[in-house]
């Protein structure tokens, strides 16, 4: 590592000799899935970079944008990711790095930002821990604790007085499991039963049994979204568990935009809580939600695809204070307390830990002009990631 930094450095004194720093392509390593079970994530978040750009110019600080993506499948390989990130680091001289749909990505290359010297832009991945990891990191989508918490506080308030846990087996599936379980306890409810599955796309035919055989009045859910949510509903709909009087109520990530359609009827009535829903009402997602379906006709914008697009907007902000200097510590220190209006409604940098602060809704799947959309019927405004408090 310090070979590479030795290297990374050497690089940068040589740029800053020639004058032309200022000038140079701001060059952007992108690392997301293109293919496999989370191709979905690495589309949406292409999407909303590509989004921004467009409507704000490829060219930020006097410096034009150069993305360099580098395929992640199938995102869960964490040294895979590293040697990727090596790449963008040492081959391409990349100036940030950006993207990390899932955990293990995001803590793969962290002691590489850490060394190289690198700002770290988080669009997805949501363990709490993550912005730990490195001092150079700073994220634009939201923690597992953080959209966790208000779902469990409305089931202790509307009569779910027991409930069995049902969270995949990797970071944000403890996360989930850990702040439902804290905040559902504290406000008098019980848990009783809790069950992790594999990451992929497990048969939850088991699992689903022992939900109904421990009878409870609600499971709590979270799986990485994509091809498990799908695989899930369909399962907790084949085994009865709704008519035997068993509640859902999860994340949003189980009713993204991306699977919501192929979940179907399954999907009416689930009460969720989330960061970003696309029939979320303002101006500003207004605007978004146009833009993005004159730009890609056959998708629907999620919470991805918003998250990469505040990613550029930080980026683009940052590099405005700092004249167009990308410098690690310049960077940070410029997006700590950064504020800005997002599609999902006001959003901060919190300045303590690099995570956003922001509004999350409580909704319920309703059927919308012929759409099943997240329909918010509460919020829980100005939310801190709950994990690190």
């Amino acid at each position: 590592m310090k070979h590479l930094q030795k290297i990374v450095t050497a690089a940068a004194i040589a740029l800053a000799m020639t004058g032309l720093a200022q000038a140079a392509d701001l060059k952007i390593g992108l690392i997301v899935p293109m293919s496999g079970p989370f191709a979905s994530h690495g589309k949406q978040i292409t999407n909303g970079i590509k989004l921004y750009l467009a409507q704000n110019g490829d060219t930020i600080a006097g410096r034009k944008v150069q993305i360099i993506l580098k395929d992640d499948s199938p995102g869960t390989a964490g040294d895979a990711t590293k040697r990727r990130a090596q790449e963008l680091v040492i081959q391409d001289n990349v100036d940030i790095l950006a993207g990390f749909s899932l955990t293990p990505e995001a803590f793969a290359v962290a002691p590489l930002a850490t060394e190289a010297k690198k700002p770290m832009v988080i669009m997805n991945a949501a363990t709490s821990a993550i912005t730990t990891r490195s001092n150079y990191i700073v994220r634009t989508s939201m923690t597992l604790p953080q959209v966790t918490a208000p779902i469990a506080t409305w089931a202790a308030k509307n009569n779910i007085k027991k409930v069995f846990t049902l969270v995949a087996d990797y970071g944000p599936g403890h996360d989930a499991e850990g702040q439902f379980k804290k905040t559902f306890t504290a406000a008098g409810g019980e848990i009783v039963g809790e069950v992790r599955v594999p990451v992929g796309n497990p048969d939850f035919a088991p699992y689903l049994q022992k939900v109904k055989d421990t009878k409870p009045d609600a499971v709590f859910l979270f799986v990485p979204n994509g091809e498990m949510c799908i695989t899930f509903m369909k399962g907790f709909q084949e085994r009865g568990l709704a008519q035997a009087g068993i509640k859902l109520i999860a994340t949003g990530d189980l009713l993204d935009e991306d699977v919501i359609d192929a979940i179907g009827d399954a999907a009416l009535g689930v009460t969720n809580s989330f960061h970003y829903s696309e029939a979320h009402k303002s101006p500003e997602n207004e605007a978004f939600t146009k833009a993005y379906y004159k730009a890609y006709p056959k998708d629907r914008p999620n919470f991805m695809a918003v998250g990469a697009y505040d990613g550029m907007h930080l980026i683009a902000e940052v590099l405005k204070k700092t004249g167009g200097n990308a410098d690690a510590d310049k960077f940070i220190e410029a997006a700590k307390g950064l504020k800005w209006m997002s599609p999902r409604g006001p959003v901060m940098i919190d300045p303590a830990t690099r995570d956003i602060v922001q509004t999350v809704y409580v909704r319920k799947v309703e059927r919308v002009d012929g759409k099943l959309q997240n329909v918010e019927f509460d919020q829980v405004p100005e939310f801190k990631d709950p994990g690190k408090q």
